[in-house]
């Protein structure tokens, strides 16, 4: 399991991490007990600095997310898979406010951005089937 990290994204590293563990755990690609890649792993496979990945996943262990298992590393909890439908939602509504935001200053039309949203979501699909 890899992160797509973007460095010189407006988010923070450790901020990037949390959200995309937060969408595998609530889209079920992560199932609880599920391990997650060591804090040595994920800092050396993109070249980043150990505290920053140790920040994201205390905060996702703070937030009853991930455990802690002695020995192994973090896990995904037991308790912390299920994630209600409005839940999911509310994590997509804010790249979509942005999108719409953008579309908007583009003057493009509704209909050309839904087709656009419609043409990413085939070919994340896609993509995702392929890998």
């Amino acid at each position: 399991m890899n992160y797509d990290i973007s460095p010189h994204a407006p988010t923070p590293i450790y901020r990037q991490i949390v959200e995309q563990v937060k969408r595998m755990i609530a889209s079920g690609q992560l199932q609880p007990g599920a391990a997650l890649p060591s804090v040595r792993a994920v800092a050396l496979h993109h070249a980043i600095n150990p505290m920053t990945v140790s920040k994201a996943y205390s905060l996702l262990e703070n937030d009853g997310l991930l455990v802690r298992l002695r020995g192994v590393g973090m896990a995904v909890a037991e308790n912390g898979a299920v994630v209600p439908e409005q839940d999911k939602a509310a994590m997509l509504l804010p790249a979509l406010e942005s999108a719409a935001r953008m579309a908007h200053q583009l003057g493009l039309s509704a209909d050309t951005a839904l087709k656009l949203f419609k043409q990413c979501l085939e070919q994340t699909k896609k993509d995702a089937t392929d890998a």
